[in-house]
């Protein structure tokens, strides 16, 4: 083998010019003898054939049979030895592998017996018919009706039963036939006038005009400054305020929110006036007055100036007084 890479690699790669190789024939190898066969395995027995019967009896199965046994490997031949480096070497042929030995022929599987055949299906019986409906049978004659019996006497009286809770309140009538005439009709009234004895009254509460002017029904109460409307309608309301030294910011209050506003400024006066009017529509127990900003509470009164609120009933609301 190390020869034959040799010659191998002289004749890949030549000499350079000039110079030389001695080239020297290694000696072959020896061939190896050939392995001689492997004897072959016996044949397995036949298995019996199964016996003929109804339902057919499987067949026993054939045995195996042995394996025969492997062929011996022919000798590896020695290796040459290595000669000196010159000619080209022949490569040695590599020994012969020897034969494997032939493997025995397995036992012949038995015969599977043939399967029994099927008894034959029983005949199903017929499905019997139906019987006939059989006919309604006749309606027999109503009795006559018997005498009434004899009334049994009362049971006891029960005992009374718990009051049940209050119902609900009934629909409103219709509106009654319009009543004769009175005498003499009530005439709805309702009106005051009042003035401020004091300057400068506190800023954001109602103003108490305290002087009254007039208050025969007495629905404005001077205490606390409030007017409480004792008949609904429509109602007018005025403010007549004297201004002094500061401007003033005055709004009218009902039913605790300001529905009129109104600022009275003095363009380089010591002393001014300011006046209002509306009409308003009110309710049973709306309640009406007047205040007065912080910072701009200029209402003056003194003995020649006044401030006045007024209010009055301009006409009432008849539907709502007698509903």
């Amino acid at each position: 083998g190390g020869v034959w890479l040799l010659s191998a690699c002289a004749e890949l790669c030549p000499p350079a010019p000039g110079s030389f190789m001695v080239r020297l024939a290694g000696a072959a190898g020896v061939k190896g003898n050939k392995g001689s066969y492997g004897f072959p395995g016996l044949k397995g027995q036949k298995g019996s054939k199964g016996d003929t019967c109804e339902n057919g009896t499987k067949g026993d199965k054939g045995d195996r049979g042995d394996a025969g046994d492997p062929g011996v490997d022919g000798e590896q031949g020695d290796k040459g030895e290595k000669g000196d480096m010159g000619d080209k070497g022949y490569c040695g042929e590599p020994g012969g592998r020897g034969q494997k030995g032939e493997r025995g022929e397995g036992g012949m599987k038995g015969e599977k017996g043939s399967k029994g055949e099927m008894g034959a299906e029983g005949i199903q019986g017929a499905e019997g018919k139906q019987g006939e409906k059989g006919e309604q049978g006749s309606k027999g004659d109503k009795g006559d009706l018997g005498p009434a019996g004899v009334t049994g006497p009362s049971g006891p009286k029960g005992v009374a039963g718990s009051k049940g809770g209050r119902g609900a309140p009934g629909r409103k009538g219709s509106r009654g036939a319009k009543g004769a005439r009175g005498d003499a009709a009530k005439l709805l009234r309702s009106a005051f006038s009042a003035g401020l004895s004091k300057p400068f009254p506190p800023p954001n509460v109602p103003i108490r005009f305290d002087k009254i002017l007039y208050n025969d029904q007495e629905d404005y109460n001077p205490s606390t400054g409030k007017f409480n409307c004792s008949v609904p309608g429509a109602y007018v309301f005025a403010y007549h305020l004297t201004v002094r030294g500061r401007p003033a910011r005055v709004s009218l209050v009902a039913r605790s929110r300001k529905v009129a506003k109104a600022r009275e400024t003095l363009y380089g006066q010591e002393i001014d006036q300011a006046s209002f009017l509306t009409v308003l529509k009110l309710s049973a127990g709306d309640q009406v007055w007047l205040e007065v900003a912080r910072d701009w509470n200029g209402v003056y009164v003194s003995a020649e100036d006044d401030s006045v609120f007024t209010g009055f009933l301009l006409y009432p609301d008849v539907l709502e007084i007698l509903l």
